[in-house]
């Protein structure tokens, strides 16, 4: 295999680049090991959190039989780690639609083998991350100077994939016990790298985001964008090395397919849309989502909201639903700074069954007042927000991979400048609002659509459109291209 952090897609990196990449691999090596002549044996195992709900199974490295042996006709592997709830959230919907579409999904979590240099690999940037998308909440020179530029300029370089690549030559041993015949859908570019490094024949990079950044490269895989804004960016490889104009990638190296989306979301379009338009119509509370991920980043925009729709909810023209996903210290904290949610909120907490009841009744049922939810389980913590995204009015969001949903979105303050294209695509396709990036502007989009006759019913329409047009069909268009390469290929 031709050594992929020395020349990508045709051009070369710079020996001084080269070097940084090697000391990466073995700066790594050296604090976690190489366990390239380890085993590694793979079974597959019951989900037994969203298994029922998405049809996946687990893909484990451990000893003994699984559940199941692999299905290498109908089978195909979502590759994935945890490193927030966006790239969980796109594995989801790729099992989900791969499910629709009568194959089986597999869910193989690179960062949940512990005993793996592997996920020791992703654990350490992960910890990394989110220690400074953190520190960039407390402190407005941090992310001026560092944060938003490691994000926007620093995650673009070309220099900075002929790392990861190295990297990820240390993941690929996970796959090694895997049919290689299985096609891998990568939802975070580390997945996909090390299935391509491993030998795996059909491999998809699904990239996330609307800004294109050498992070997201995996040479070897087919890369699909959600966007066409995405697809013009990364197949000249803009920007990656400064204003040189770079070889472009091969037209069969990248494809639109749309976003990435659950088929039972995209199949309800319709029915979910008229249902807010008819709850605005008869003049129901308003029901508003917010998401609180990103260990409670952003927390005074949140309570600034809560506190705005306070005396709303207490007079009935609004309901509230607050998703903190697996951060229950959050809630409590937002209880400390408003002690009214003590009394007015009711508690969702860590109880799946109930908390699916709630979603399933209130698709036609009358909701009033606050709900929190918390779930310990992460599968169930991103998902809770699927759920409830159905019969919700209005998704409260920065704009992350929630970006691209099916449902009417205000966008709060970004977290890291990459984001900020995610708002300008939704406001262009008009299912979204503009990024609001501070208090008092999302306080007035909250006051239009509660008070204005335009605003929900504009955007449930687009969204209606869209769906026609095929711009939320993503996920579906992401399996039929991994299971084609094999069909292709057989």
């Amino acid at each position: 295999m031709q050594d992929k952090s020395k020349i990508i897609f045709g051009n070369v990196i710079s020996d001084a680049d080269y070097r940084k990449a090697l000391k990466s691999k073995a700066k790594f090596a050296r604090k976690f090991g190489d366990d390239a002549q380890a085993p590694h044996p793979a079974a597959v195992m019951e989900n037994p959190h969203i298994g029922d709900l998405l049809g996946v199974k687990d893909i484990r490295i451990q000893d003994g039989p699984g559940d199941a042996p692999f299905d290498t006709e109908k089978g195909v592997i979502v590759g994935n780690i945890r490193m927030g709830f966006g790239h969980y959230r796109i594995s989801m919907a790729m099992a989900s639609a791969a499910r629709a579409l009568g194959y089986q999904p597999y869910w193989m979590d690179l960062n949940s083998y512990p005993d793996t240099t592997c996920t020791k690999v992703i654990s350490a940037q992960n910890d990394l991350y989110s220690l400074g998308s953190r520190i960039s909440q407390k402190s407005k020179l941090f992310n001026k100077l560092v944060w938003e530029p490691i994000n926007y300029e620093g995650f673009r370089k070309l220099s900075y994939n002929a790392s990861d690549q190295k990297n990820a030559e240390l993941m690929a041993p996970v796959f090694e016990n895997v049919p290689k015949d299985i096609p891998v859908i990568g939802t975070h570019v580390w997945p996909a790298q090390a299935a391509v490094h491993a030998g795996m024949k059909y491999v998809v990079n699904a990239i996330p985001d609307n800004w294109p950044m050498a992070l997201h490269l995996a040479e070897g895989s087919v890369h699909t964008v959600q966007t066409h804004y995405a697809y013009q960016g990364y197949r000249i490889l803009n920007g990656m090395r400064g204003q040189e104009v770079l070889q472009a990638m091969p037209a069969d190296a990248l494809l639109y397919t749309g976003h990435y989306i659950d088929d039972e979301l995209v199949r309800n379009v319709e029915a979910d849309c008229q249902a807010r338009l008819e709850r605005k119509l008869r003049g129901k509370p308003m029901r508003f989502l917010l998401t609180i991920g990103g260990a409670g980043a952003q927390k005074e925009i949140f309570a600034a909201i809560i506190q705005y729709l306070l005396p709303m909810i207490e007079s009935g023209k609004a309901a509230l639903y607050v998703n903190v996903g697996d951060y229950r210290g959050v809630w409590d904290e937002l209880v400390r700074q408003i002690p009214a949610l003590s009394s007015l909120a009711a508690e969702h907490f860590d109880d799946w069954a109930e908390t699916r009841r709630f979603a399933a009744d209130a698709l036609t049922g009358e909701v009033t007042g606050v709900h929190a939810f918390y779930h310990g389980n992460i599968f169930q913590a991103v998902y809770a927000t699927n759920l409830l995204m159905r019969n919700c009015d209005v998704l409260v969001t920065k704009p992350s991979e929630l970006a691209f949903y099916p449902v009417p979105k205000l966008f709060i303050r970004r977290i890291g400048g990459h984001e900020q294209w995610g708002a300008v695509h939704s406001a262009e396709i008009g299912d979204g609002t503009l990024e609001c990036r501070d208090i008092p502007h999302t306080l007035q989009m909250i006051e239009l659509f509660m008070t204005d006759d335009v605003t929900l019913s504009d955007m449930c329409v687009n969204i209606v459109k869209n769906k026609s047009m095929g711009i939320y069909d993503g996920a579906y268009q992401v399996v039929r291209t991994a299971m084609g390469l094999k069909n292709k290929n057989e």
